[in-house]
């Protein structure tokens, strides 16, 4: 079904496999899991003019959000009046409703995508999208010291050892990865939640999913940890890493234009000085000749 993205992300995620192979080992670990990384950056940095975009439409959604209350308040029962006007508030401020949500919506099959081609490397697989068999064992085998990047923690004992790993090995790097990705997880979100307005933020809805952003995702990823391979645990971690540096790029990036636009608006328009009327502008006039005339007082 999602073919048409399983295919282009499963061929970025080769593409580095092939880089960091001619300069690792391309059978271990370490060019397995920088190939992951790397794979996330990628796509991450192919979405970040949508993340821009979605940051500055929900900007400007903030900016005039009391306007919003007030036609609530007044057409309140009439809904029809209440979006015509509220159409003709967003066109007046240039804001497209959906500027905030395409973005997300595009990000979501993307990584879909892209769990679903990590997902996809198992030992009885032909194949996996652009990588043969040969490829698809290259992966399973893999490890990341001593750790299997194709198994879980919570898998049992005999199919561990049947990759050539055990429990303990698992535990000591997948408990890291879930820490790790528990902790970028929720400073994101509170990255996120900290540019919420005070009255959003009031909101009891609001308040619920942020704590649920907060404390459940993150959660999640600590409950949850153990059933997920190890690659997508550092693909999780990778993914949050990256969108907590964006948020600290885009928002410092926003600010300092906010700033500047507030500075603009309260120094005004510029006051041009009008030259005399009797006077040649650039031209200095020689007044020595009206000292001492006849007939002029002095």
């Amino acid at each position: 079904m999602l073919d048409f993205i399983n295919y282009p992300v499963s061929a970025i995620l080769w593409f580095w496999h092939e880089v960091f192979g001619k300069v690792l080992d391309s059978g271990g670990g370490y060019a397995w899991a920088l190939s992951v990384v790397f794979l996330v950056f990628t796509l991450r940095a192919l979405l970040f003019k949508p993340f821009v975009h979605q940051v500055r439409s929900m900007r400007k959604m903030q900016e005039f959000a009391p306007k919003i209350r007030e036609l609530q308040q007044q057409h309140g029962d009439d809904k029809q009046r209440l979006a015509e006007e509220m159409q003709k508030l967003q066109r007046e401020h240039g804001v497209n409703p959906l500027g905030g949500c395409l973005p997300m919506l595009v990000q979501v099959p993307v990584f879909f995508g892209l769990f679903h081609v990590l997902n996809g490397f198992k030992p009885d697989a032909p194949s996996n999208f652009v990588f043969d068999r040969a490829e698809v064992l290259s992966f399973v085998r893999a490890d990341l010291f001593g750790a299997q990047l194709s198994n879980a923690i919570s898998q049992p004992a005999q199919v561990l050892d049947s990759f050539g790993t055990d429990r303990t090995s698992m535990l000591l790097v997948g408990v890291p990865l879930m820490i790790a990705a528990a902790v970028a997880t929720h400073f994101t979100s509170r990255h996120s939640i900290a540019r919420q307005p005070g009255a959003a933020s009031a909101n009891s809805q609001t308040a619920m999913m942020n704590r649920l952003m907060l404390w459940g995702f993150p959660a999640f990823a600590v409950v949850g940890g153990p059933f997920l391979p190890l690659a997508i645990l550092i693909y999780w971690l990778a993914n949050n890493a990256w969108t907590l540096g964006q948020q600290y790029v885009v928002f410092r990036r926003i600010d300092r234009e906010q700033q500047a636009t507030e500075v603009t608006d309260e120094s005004g328009p510029a006051v041009e000085i009008e030259d005399e009327p009797d006077e040649v502008p650039g031209v200095i006039e020689d007044r020595s000749r009206d000292e001492d005339q006849p007939g002029t007082a002095r």
